[in-house]
C-alpha cells in the first residue's frame, strides 16, 4: 500500500509539471495572438529600429528565408552603387525588417521584409507598401522586379506565427531557501534572484542545444538546493523530483520538433530573427 501512494503521488507531480508548462504555454501563446491584432504599434515599442544614415545605407548580411520573409528578386540593367542609396529610403521606413542581399552577380539583388516576429504577422497594408517601396526603387534604376503573390505569403506567415505562438515559453526552476548565492556565469539560462532564493529562467526558442541546456539548468537547480538545503519547486511551490523535471524535458523536445518541422533550430540565427 505504501509503495502504491507514493507512485501515486509521483505520478500526481508529473502530471501537475506537465499542466503548469501547457499553462505557461497558453499564456505566452496568448499574449503574443493580442500583440499580433497591433502590429505596427507593438513593433514599434518591442524592437526600437535602428534608422540607417540615407548617404550610408546599411546591407542586410542574413539571406531572406522562405516562409519568414517576403522576397523581391531585383535585376539591374547595369551594375550600380545607386541601389544602395535608394535603398536607404526602405531601410528609414522599415527597419532591421527589411533585408537587401546580393543575388547571383552583380545585376541582381534580393529584397526581403520579415513577415513574422514575436509581435506577430504584419498587416497587409505594411506589405503592399514594402512592395510598392521597392517598385519604386526599381522603376528608378530601370529595374526588372519579380515579387511572389502576396496573399499567399501572408497566409503562409500566419501558419508560421501560429507555430511559433505556441513554442514561445520560458521554464523557471525556482530554488528555495535562505543564502544562496548563484552566479550564472557562461550559462544557457538566466538566474533572477528572489528574496526566499533564486529563479533558473530558459527561454525555449532562443536557447541553443535547447536538450543539453534545460539539462544543464536542471542540473544547477538541483545543486543548488542540494548545497543550500533548499527546496527545487515549480511556479506554485510544488516540489520538482527527477521524474518531474524529465517529463518537462520531454515537452521541451516536443516544441524543439515542433519548430525543427518549420526549419527553425531553437537558438539558431533564424530563431533569433523571429523571436525578437
Amino acid at each position: 500500500m505504501g509503495d502504491l501512494v507514493l507512485g501515486l503521488l509521483v505520478l500526481g507531480a508529473v502530471l501537475f509539471a506537465a499542466v503548469l508548462l501547457y499553462n505557461r504555454m497558453q499564456e505566452r501563446a496568448a499574449q503574443r495572438a493580442f500583440a499580433a491584432k497591433h502590429p505596427d504599434a507593438l513593433l514599434d515599442e518591442a524592437a526600437p529600429r535602428r534608422e540607417p544614415v540615407l548617404h550610408k545605407p546599411a546591407v542586410a548580411h542574413a539571406a531572406p528565408h522562405p516562409g519568414v520573409d517576403y522576397t523581391i528578386d531585383i535585376t539591374l540593367a547595369r551594375p550600380t552603387p545607386e541601389i544602395l542609396q535608394a535603398w536607404g529610403a526602405v531601410a528609414h521606413r522599415f527597419g532591421r525588417r527589411a533585408l537587401l542581399v546580393p543575388g547571383r552577380d552583380e545585376r541582381t539583388w534580393r529584397a526581403g521584409l520579415q513577415l513574422v516576429s514575436r509581435s506577430g504577422v504584419v498587416s497587409e497594408a505594411e506589405l503592399i507598401e514594402f512592395r510598392s517601396a521597392v517598385e519604386t526603387l526599381g522603376a528608378k534604376l530601370g529595374a526588372t522586379l519579380s515579387a511572389p503573390e502576396m496573399r499567399a505569403a501572408l497566409e503562409g506567415a500566419r501558419t508560421l506565427d501560429k507555430a511559433c505562438a505556441e513554442s514561445d515559453i520560458q521554464v523557471a526552476l525556482h530554488v528555495i531557501g535562505q543564502g544562496i548565492d548563484a552566479t550564472p556565469g557562461e550559462q544557457p539560462f538566466q538566474v533572477v534572484p528572489r528574496e526566499d532564493g533564486v529563479t533558473l529562467v530558459l527561454d525555449v526558442a532562443v536557447t541553443p542545444e535547447l536538450g543539453r541546456s534545460y539539462e544543464a539548468m536542471a542540473r544547477a537547480g538541483r545543486s543548488l538546493a542540494d548545497a543550500h538545503g533548499a527546496r527545487l519547486v515549480d511556479d506554485r511551490g510544488n516540489p520538482l523530483d527527477e521524474r518531474a523535471l524529465a517529463a518537462i524535458g520531454a515537452q521541451l523536445e516536443a516544441v524543439r520538433q515542433t519548430l525543427a518541422g518549420h526549419g527553425i533550430e531553437t537558438g539558431s540565427p533564424l530563431a533569433l530573427r523571429l523571436f525578437s
